[in-house]
């Protein structure tokens, strides 16, 4: 038997749950059962009364506000604890087209991917500004260089995931998932593609970002941390290159100036060659360290994924056990 949930995290959607939910599809071809669930990050409204009145399977309130990324990973764990073997992650806002969902699961399905991500038409998505557009772009092309795969809409948060792939995640990033979860696929070796989907209208602005500087920002920071979270080697490397090739640039100079037997003795300039060789240096060491400390990383995951799947079997195991005992005697 094939279980697919579908997770909706939300904050404060009372007035667009609705509409996302009424889209929502509760049979499929090649699934046997469809659930829905939908985790509410310490809204302070009604979220949580209007999914249990459109029929959600599941509610998971979280006690405050934890962010869309915390509430991902919290919808991840529910969904597995329900039995999931495929997971559906949208948006509250109904930003997504719910027919599509189909073309999500089926390379899941077919055993061809662990993660697929809905590649919306950013271009023709009018509400995008063109430096959101922008922002999209190189947030993918970061991702495509972080995790060597192939993923042109990165930040869409319309994916469809295994079972064994939502126990292999973590993100550690409190802003968003979609951006870290694509590089650790990349980086654990799971098959990851992407399907065109379609997007519906405009209901709301989105809760991600309070402006589009702060969207910039945000953004940018994301980015940064991501290179320096899962190729710390590389960027610590890159980062050491300019103070160091300053530095030795510097130092020919003040070495030609010296051989040329000029009476100035150019100290200052002798100082800051060393401190900038130094200071790349101490960069690159930085990364050697950040990069042993990436496969302490990697082993912990390895450890956590071993307690994952026993707790989850041993979980599914017991309720096996009970179900019998609920079967009238008469049926035996």
């Amino acid at each position: 038997m094939t279980k697919l949930v579908i997770q909706i995290p939300c904050y404060n959607e009372e007035a667009t749950l609705g509409v996302a939910l009424a889209a929502l599809p509760r049979e499929l071809p090649g699934v046997d059962a469809v659930e829905w669930l939908v985790v509410n990050d310490g809204s302070a409204d009604r979220t949580s009364e209007i999914a249990l009145l459109h029929g959600v399977d599941h509610v998971v309130d979280l006690p405050q506000h934890q962010g869309l990324a915390r509430a991902f990973m919290a919808g991840l764990e529910a969904s597995l604890r329900a039995g999931a073997d495929v997971i559906v992650n949208t948006d509250a806002d109904n930003q997504y087209c719910a027919d599509d969902i189909p073309l999500l699961i089926e390379p899941i399905l077919r055993g061809s991917a662990d993660i697929v991500v809905g590649a919306r038409p950013i271009g023709t998505i009018e509400h995008f500004s063109p430096v959101k557009n922008l922002l999209q772009k190189l947030g993918s092309w970061a991702v495509r260089v972080a995790s060597r795969t192939d993923i042109p809409d990165a930040p869409s948060g319309f994916r469809a995931i295994s079972r064994d792939a939502a126990m292999r995640l973590n993100v550690f990033n409190d802003y968003t998932y979609t951006l870290e979860t694509i590089i650790q696929a990349g980086q654990k070796g799971m098959a990851i593609t992407s399907v065109p989907v379609r997007t519906n209208g405009w209901l709301r602005p989105s809760r991600l970002y309070r402006s589009m500087p702060a969207y910039v920002r945000q953004s940018m920071f994301t980015i940064l941390r991501i290179f320096m979270t899962y190729r710390p080697l590389r960027f610590f490397v890159i980062l050491g290159a300019l103070p160091f090739t300053a530095g030795t640039l510097l130092g020919v100079r003040w070495m030609a100036y010296f051989l040329e037997g000029t009476s100035r003795t150019r100290i200052p300039s002798l100082i800051l060659a060393a401190i900038l060789i130094l200071t790349g240096v101490q960069l690159w060491t930085f990364g050697l360290i950040a990069d042993l400390l990436a496969v302490n990383r990697k082993m912990l995951e390895d450890v956590q994924l071993r307690l994952r799947r026993s707790e989850l079997e041993s979980e599914r195991a017991a309720e096996r056990a009970v179900e019998p005992s609920r079967v009238p005697a008469g049926q035996r």
